[in-house]
This record gives structure tokens, sequence and C-alpha cells, in this order.
């Protein structure tokens, strides 16, 4: 038997990437400010991106943000209750990567590595590193 992979364009993959992002972004109530900034985006390429057949291009960095920002996304929802899930990245919070400051500032202010960082933190509350 012969596995075949099936393989996706880019304008493909930014399409799924953009429409998973854009729920968790509707999730989190995200304002339009953070949820472009948190993408790396301008406002106004947010508001063209979040549209169905938005042909763009997403940079490298661009896609790994948005990846890693769902897999943080499906931690909160595996970890917390659904209130406090779709609240954690925009309350304060002591915690060690945030200093009192919101996760969404502090992804927004750190960036990618920011973003990879608090990925990493949830996985290992979570018990997964």
């Amino acid at each position: 038997m012969q596995l075949t992979a099936k393989t996706r364009e880019p304008a493909q993959i930014n399409a799924i990437a953009l429409k998973a992002y854009a729920r968790v972004a509707d999730s989190w109530s995200l304002s339009l400010r953070d949820a472009a900034a948190l993408a790396d985006m301008s406002q106004s390429t947010w508001k063209r991106a979040r549209k169905p057949g938005f042909t763009g291009e997403l940079t490298k960095d661009q896609l790994l943000r948005l990846s890693a920002i769902i897999g943080i996304y499906k931690s909160l929802d595996l970890y917390f209750s659904e209130a406090l899930a779709r609240t954690w990245f925009t309350r304060p919070n002591t915690g060690p990567l945030f200093g009192g400051a919101r996760p969404i500032d502090s992804a927004i202010e750190g960036g990618l590595p920011q973003i990879l960082a608090i990925r990493t933190y949830l996985d290992a509350l979570r018990g997964g590193a």
C-alpha cells in the first residue's frame, strides 16, 4: 500500500491559517489593533486578510506566528475552563513570562520568540514539556 501525502498550495495554507487565526481572535475578543499586531500585520492588511479570498502572501514568520498562536489557543482550551481559556491571553498575569502584563502585550512586544515561549510555557503547564 502506497501512501500519498496531500500537498497544499501556499495560497491554501495561508487561507487555512488566516481563517483559524480569525476564529481565535474572535474567540479572545481581540481588538483590530491587537489582532493585527499579534499577526505582525498592519490593521488595514488584517482587515483584508480576514476576508475570504484574500490573495496576499504571508511571510514564514507570520505563518509561524499564526501556528503558534493557534497552538496557544488549543493549550488554553485543554488546560482551563472555557471562560478562563477565552480571557487568559488578555488578562494581567503574574507568571514568570509576563511580570504582571497581559500575555498578549508580552507577545506583541516580544514578537515570535515570546509567542513561542508562551506556547512552551503552556505546554509545560499541561505536562507536555
